[in-house]
């Protein structure tokens, strides 16, 4: 999942793109955010991006099914997880997972 959406911060972005990559623990969750300042995504089209097969504006697509941000989605929830976009136009955009934490028990 994480491979995706990197590959996708960089297919949609220019040569001067910065992409970052955290990853960090807030109480019973652990965060995994994907974050760029590529060419975003438009606000109409934020609601259907986890669809299986929807690409945003075909003309722009560089390849692709439309496939993969529908498999993050699907791998994400596997694990109980959520994950949450946002984007704004010509600015960047940012994916966030949250996964809860496997409970430790004690012996």
């Amino acid at each position: 999942m994480i491979l995706n959406l990197v590959e996708n911060a960089i297919k949609y972005s220019n040569n001067e793109t910065n992409i970052k990559i955290k990853i960090y623990n807030v109480n019973d969750y652990t965060y995994i955010e994907v974050e760029d300042n590529g060419i975003g995504i438009p606000k109409e089209d934020l609601p259907r991006i986890f669809e299986r097969f929807y690409r945003v504006d075909k003309s722009r697509a560089k390849g692709g099914t439309g496939l993969g941000l529908a498999i993050v989605k699907h791998i994400v929830k596997m694990f109980n997880g959520e994950i949450f976009v946002n984007s704004t136009l010509n600015k960047g955009t940012k994916f966030t997972i949250r996964l809860r934490r496997p409970i430790k028990l004690n012996d």
